[in-house]
């Protein structure tokens, strides 16, 4: 048994749960993973969040915490070794988004009901303490497409900078809003739909600890320009527009933000998604990117967003050879 595995048997025995069954349930892109625990016909969720890899458990308890005081959807944390990075969280079940709508789910009412539930969530006060994830700091974000991205497609050095500043501007024009909480990564795989529940708890919440203070239409780009499923552009738009309703907001206002952020948003995915293959290891990723660039595409035909349209075209398309190149590249580079 590996130092780690005993440190959570201990933890586990220690809530009185040693003796419950135990089976792997998920991973994700970062070091966190998890386990379902069983017993006599009830579950409960172990997070493993390895602190000497950089997690760090006590942002999810902070955050669950307010998110279920504004009576939405988190899972209730049951016992905790924040030094040690374990939780033990209420099991909110199998339904993702993901899987929900692969059934031929009406889609409508799922995404209705994410909307709501993040209206709820920018309408009160953020927690204290957040991250501030300002203009300047999205914009040199975007850069990571120049510079993990076209770099791996090219195999030469590239200069973020003159992205960066484009999409700067961009924000600057159009992404004014005051700054609401924002969890950064909605997407039908980090939602549950819990149709038993009411209201904007019909939508359950996970994978939030990066929560931080942004713009509000950035979970609905998350939400609707989802890197790994197709969602119907019309549909999109649609839900774009009622979002805008809920919050009293100018719907072509509103539909412009999000393209600034979804340009923002897929610019940065594609050089993240090159980062997660080159640097860690994961080639899965890649074979995400060409939907993340049509994404990029729709954002930056905004006659708005021209300046950065002309900049941003300079980046190779993901064609097959360019994302060979990736593949081939897997595991092999270090941090830029």
């Amino acid at each position: 048994m590996t130092p780690r595995a005993e440190l959570s048997r201990s933890f586990l025995q220690s809530n009185g749960l040693g003796h419950w069954q135990r089976r792997f349930l998920a991973g994700d892109a970062s070091p966190r993973s998890y386990d379902r625990l069983n017993h006599q016909g009830k579950t409960l969720v172990l997070m493993d969040a390895p602190p000497e890899r950089g997690e760090d458990v006590r942002p999810f308890v902070k955050m669950a915490r307010h998110l279920r005081d504004l009576g939405l959807s988190a899972p209730e944390v049951l016992a905790a070794d924040e030094e040690n990075g374990f939780l033990v969280l209420e099991d909110l079940g199998d339904d993702l988004y993901a899987r929900v709508l692969d059934q031929c789910a009406d889609p409508a009412p799922l995404y209705r009901t994410a909307l709501t539930a993040l209206h709820i969530l920018q309408k009160a006060p953020a927690p204290e303490g957040l991250p501030d994830h300002s203009p300047e700091f999205m914009a040199s974000a975007a850069g990571l497409a120049v510079s993990w991205y076209a770099r791996a497609v090219t195999g030469a050095p590239q200069d973020p900078a003159p992205l960066s500043k484009a999409m700067a501007r961009a924000m600057a024009a159009h992404c004014t809003a005051a700054p609401v909480l924002v969890l950064r990564d909605c997407h039908a795989e980090n939602l549950l739909w819990l149709p038993d529940r009411q209201g904007a708890a019909r939508a359950g919440l996970l994978d939030f600890q990066m929560g931080s203070l942004g713009q509000p239409e950035y979970d609905v780009v998350s939400l609707l320009q989802d890197a790994r499923r197709d969602v119907d552009p019309a549909f999109a738009d649609a839900m774009i527009a009622e979002f805008a309703a809920l919050r009293g907001a100018d719907p072509d206002r509103t539909a412009l933000a999000c393209a600034v952020l979804g340009a923002q948003r897929n610019l940065r995915i594609l050089g993240g998604f090159t980062r997660l293959s080159l640097h860690f290891g994961k080639p899965g990723y890649v074979r995400l990117i060409p939907r993340v660039w049509g994404h990029l595409q729709r954002c930056l035909a905004r006659p708005e967003l021209a300046d950065l349209r002309d900049i941003a075209a300079s980046l190779p398309p993901p064609d097959a050879s360019a994302l060979k190149r990736i593949e081939d590249l897997c595991g092999t580079c270090p941090d830029p």
